[in-house]
């Protein structure tokens, strides 16, 4: 079956153009695709600190320590969890121009799995154009709230080109363990295989103040590098939609 694949994309890539045909291996390899459940990095060496329901009053705090580590993060945001996205302008700019990847956790983290394709849709679609509106770009990843994947959900993402992010290490920030605790489960999970993708949560002072600190220094312990999600998922037709988007005029609200 391997081998049949290999043999139909070379085919293909040697119909496409007059140009001496890629490594079957860097076809298969290609940027995750939509709509398919994605936990853990494509590659060893690296880990990817992934952000959940904010923004918040700590994501400028957060990008500082991030920054400051040498570590680029991916903050899953909501549209009202909360507060509005929109008051949360000035962090949200400042993660962006801080190289950071930005992607989406839906508008209310309701749960999708139960929700109709249009609604589903209205839940991505109000982050995208909250994005568009303060930053100019519109996310090509989501972290799918409650981890809830049933129903029409990864269909309609499929549909919306989205990459669905879930995890391989759950730090139980969400469910009152300590940053302590959180640690445990990175060094039981350890630093060999392909990399992580740990579900944490941005609006909690243990995560972003004690946590996050000791991941980055983990991190350097054993090597890894610290990277958005898209990198460490050998992503290489990036972090965000590809076009032009229309801002909507100001001042905004949710």
């Amino acid at each position: 079956m391997l081998a049949q694949t290999i043999a139909t994309a070379l085919l293909l890539a040697a119909a496409a153009s007059a140009y001496p045909a890629p490594s079957p291996l860097d076809i298969i390899k290609r940027a995750p695709n939509p709509g398919i459940v994605i936990s853990k990095c494509s590659s060893p060496g690296m880990l990817a600190l992934a952000y959940d329901d904010g923004p918040y009053q700590y994501t400028g705090q957060l990008v500082d320590i991030l920054d400051k580590g040498g570590a680029k993060g991916t903050f899953f945001w909501t549209g009202t969890l909360y507060g509005c996205i929109y008051k949360e302008q000035k962090a949200i700019e400042k993660a962006y121009a801080s190289g950071h990847q930005l992607a989406s956790h839906s508008w209310s983290h309701s749960r999708m799995g139960s929700m109709s394709q249009a609604n589903i849709k209205t839940e991505m679609t109000k982050v995208e154009q909250a994005l568009v509106n303060l930053v100019g770009i519109k996310p090509a990843y989501m972290r799918p709230p409650y981890l809830d994947t049933g129903g029409q959900f990864l269909a309609t993402m499929k549909s919306m080109n989205y990459k669905v992010i879930t995890n391989d290490i759950d730090t139980g920030d969400w469910n009152n363990q300590s940053p302590a605790q959180s640690q445990q489960g990175f060094q039981r999970a350890g630093a060999s295989g392909n990399g992580h993708i740990p579900l944490m949560h941005e609006v909690y002072p243990g995560t972003v103040n004690t946590l996050t600190p000791w991941l980055i220094n983990w991190a350097k312990t054993n090597n890894l590098k610290l990277v958005t999600v898209a990198e460490c998922l050998g992503d290489t037709t990036g972090m965000y939609q590809p076009g032009n988007f229309t801002r909507q005029t100001g001042p905004y609200s949710c």
